[in-house]
Parts: C-alpha cells; structure tokens; sequence
C-alpha cells in the first residue's frame, strides 16, 4: 500500500551556472539524500504532486526520479511509491556540526515566509528585462543611497500600500531591518541619544543591535493595544522602536489612542520613533492599517523590507527618514559598504513597475490566510478551548498555555523530540512580568505545501499533552 507522503520534503532550488529545473531537482534530492536529511525507506511524493508543488512539468520531475534511480538513490518502479534506497556510511556523529544545526521536521519556527511561492517567473522575466535594456553606467558603484530607479517605484509603493509620506530623496536602501537598524542607532548614538525604548516582548536581536551601537536599552511593556505609552516619559529614552502595524511576536496591532500618545511623546521630548512595518502586506480579517509615519513624518523613521514579502536572503530593505537624518544615514551606509547589489534593486524595481510585485503580495495573502485558516481550524477542533491571538495579520499566531499546566521549556522539549520547530514566548521578554503568562509562538509560513497538513497534525498531537479545558 503507498504511504501518506509526510516526510515534509522542502526542495531549495538552486538554479545558479545556468542549471535547469531537471538539474536542479536532482542535486537537491542527491544531496538530501547524502547528507541524511532523507534517509534509507522514506517515501518521495509522487511525480505529479512534487511538479504541483515545484510549479513545474511532470516530466522534469519523473525524468530527475528515472536518473537517481539510475544513480543508485532511489527506488523508482511503475505502480509502488518511490522510496530512497541509499544511505550514508556511518559516520561518527558526535562532531558533526549539522546534527547540532537540523531543521526540524515540522519548522513552525516564526518569521519565515514560504520560499517555494518565490516568484521565480517573475523575478527571471524582470532581471532579463534589466540586463537587455539597462545602461552601462548602470553596473558602477552607484549611489550609496540605493539605486534612483529602485527609490522612485518604492516611494510610490509605500505611498499608495503603506501610506507612508516619502519621496525618493528621503528613501535610502539597505541590506534589511537589520542593517537598517544598525544604522539608525549609530547616528542616533552620534547626535548624542544614550537610551532607546523597545517593546517588551521583541525579537532579541533588536535590543542586541541598539547595545552594539552603544546605546542604552529600556524595555516598555506591551498588551492588547500594543506598546504601553504612559512608561515612556520615565524611560529617558530619545527614541523609541516599535511594531505598530503587527506587534512582533504578540501580533497585536497598536490602538489609535496609542498610536496619537505615541506621537505626542515625539514631539514634547524631541524624540524619534523607528517603525518597523512588520509584515504590514499581510492582513486578513479587517482593512489594512496605514503606516504611522504619514502622521508625523518629521519624527518617524519608516523601515520597511522585501523579507516577508518576497524571501529574507535577497537582503533588501528600505527606510524613509525625517530631513534632518537623510545625510547622516547616507554617510553612515556609505562608510559601512558601498550599497546594495544593483541588479537585485534593478530587479525589484522592475518586479514593482511591472505590476508582479502587486499581483504576488495579493496571492500570497490569500495564501497565507488559507493557511492561518488551516491552523485555526485543526485546533479549534482538537482543543475547542485554546487561546490563540495575533492571526488576524502576519505569519504567526500566539498560543497561551493553561495553567496549571507544563511550562513553556517543558512544551519546547516534547516539541524538539517530535521534530517540530516553535519559539517561546520568554525568549522575546527582557523583563518578564510576574506571574507572566506561558505562551509559544507558532510561525505558519515555513512548512511546505505537499507537508503543511502533516506538520498541523503533529502539532495538535503535541499540544494534546496540555490540559486544555
């Protein structure tokens, strides 16, 4: 009988040297196979499913099958599963840095968009369109604020998706939020800035970031309406960072009488506020919420970034900054490296004027949401009474454990023997409250299509062990 396929095969394509789709198929699956990550017996999706899933001919996929089976890695014969029928020779695994490093089977790991719905088509069309008509003087350094090309179709996107308030001279491209971030706290550390306030609970690498920079770190505490504003005053900050949009990892979007506080804050310490328009593209139960900066332009720092909406590794983001800053943060880009790879921000551009961008952002919300419904739905069956919050927007949702009960490492430790991939919530506090509620944070971007219902199945498995009542 043909098994379920359910080993949650996630293929990274690389079609780099001019490698085809065959090809590519191949070495993915060769060196999977190799290294371990599918192992001797398990059963491979069928031609046609893996070609739905891949967006690619049934017959790419059989002929890539018929070779490494050929090649001795598969068992591929009419009418049974195909079955990898290699394996490794035993190796000490003790040293091996990657045992140490595995995915894990079922990756609910948050902050990971689904890289197998990149618009390869697209983005290859649009590359070829840059290298067929760009000019020679195009591929030289460039401006260190990013290509004018890319910030002209930026600042109309962010206008018209995001409200934002920009024009192509306040913009400047970076390599991120990350370097984004970097470069804002330097120059706020050099106009003489020492304290910046965070939201508590955020992504630890922000807090990291600002000490790095130099400056000191207060924590501002978060709820149902997002960062609390009334603690800013006593925090002596001079900026503040925040998720308004889509509170990262709460999922909670910052209240109108917060957002107006916020401001207010602003303008009475003559501080500023950095706004990271997490996942501000993916909202699914209500009308988008407009960035905050068009408020009050003068003292937001707009970052937005193509991480969530297109994959993490093209490294590409964008910040829109008050007068004042514009030269400060150019001169600080420049000085760290000599900008961003232009045929990727040419190409974006592209992908933007063209109308692809558009198109994909409005396909994978709908993707995204069906897959938030998904989620919402198998545990909603499996256990009527859990609490899960932050789903009306993102790629994350928030379950808070009952109490009493097992702890959030106790939950993460049944999680890493099943092979599933989550966060706690305690790894994003810097000063947790007491008694501060348990609760773990299950991304739903990463798991792959042919294995998305496999990995909710075990997932609810998992919380089964929790007294949900």
């Amino acid at each position: 009988m043909e098994s379920d396929w359910s080993s949650g095969l996630d293929l990274l394509l690389d079609l780099r040297n001019g490698q085809g789709l065959r090809d590519s198929i191949e070495l993915s699956l060769r060196e999977a196979i190799r290294d371990g990550r599918l192992t001797l017996g398990t059963t491979l999706p069928s031609s046609r499913s893996l070609s739905r899933d891949l967006s690619v001919a049934r017959g790419t996929v059989t002929a890539a099958y018929n070779q490494l089976a050929t090649e001795g890695y598969l068992d591929v014969r009419q009418g049974a599963p195909v079955r990898v029928r290699w394996q490794p020779p035993n190796r000490p695994q003790a040293t091996h840095p990657a045992a140490r490093d595995a995915k894990p089977q079922w990756d609910f790991r948050p902050g990971r968009p689904d890289s197998a719905n990149f618009p390869r088509q697209a983005w290859s069309q649009a590359h070829r369109r840059v290298i067929s008509h760009a000019p020679d003087d195009a591929f030289g350094y460039g401006e260190p604020r990013g290509s004018a090309q890319l910030r002209k179709v930026l600042a109309d996107y962010v206008g018209r998706a995001r409200g934002v308030d920009t024009h192509p001279g306040r913009l400047l491209v970076c390599n991120g939020f990350t370097q984004a971030l970097s470069l804002i706290c330097t120059v706020l550390r050099e106009a003489g800035v020492t304290r910046l306030a965070v939201e508590d609970p955020c992504a630890p690498r922000y807090r990291q970031l600002a000490e790095a920079a130099g400056l000191t770190v207060v924590s501002i505490p978060c709820d149902h309406d997002g960062l609390q504003t009334d603690h800013l005053a006593a925090s002596r900050a001079g900026a503040a960072l925040v998720t308004p949009a889509h509170q990262y990892p709460l999922g909670v979007t910052m209240s109108a009488d917060r957002r107006i506080a916020l401001l207010e804050w602003a303008r009475r310490h003559q501080a500023l506020i950095i706004e990271d328009d997490y996942d501000g593209e993916f909202r699914y139960d209500r009308q988008p919420v407009a960035a905050l900066q068009h408020l009050d332009p003068d003292h937001v720092i707009y970052v937005g970034t193509a991480s969530k909406s297109l994959a993490p590794g093209l490294r590409l983001g964008w910040l829109s900054s008050p007068a004042a800053l514009a030269d400060k943060l150019i001169a600080a880009k420049e000085q760290l490296d000599r900008g961003n790879s232009i045929l990727d921000q040419l190409t974006f551009a592209e992908l933007i004027a063209s109308g692809a961008f558009d198109r994909h952002v409005r396909r994978m919300r709908v993707h995204y949401r069906r897959r938030r419904d998904e989620l919402t739905q198998i545990l909603a069956t499996t256990h009527p009474a859990i609490r899960l919050t932050g789903i009306s927007a993102g790629l994350h949702a928030t379950i808070y454990l009952p109490e009493p009960g097992l702890s959030e490492h106790q939950v993460l430790a049944r999680a890493a023997q099943a092979s599933i991939g989550l966060h706690l919530l305690a790894t994003y506090r810097h000063n947790p409250p007491q008694p501060r509620p348990q609760a773990i944070i299950v991304g739903y971007g990463t798991p792959a299509s042919n294995a998305y219902q496999p990995a909710l199945r075990a997932l609810s498995e998992l919380l089964k062990i929790l007294p949900w009542h």
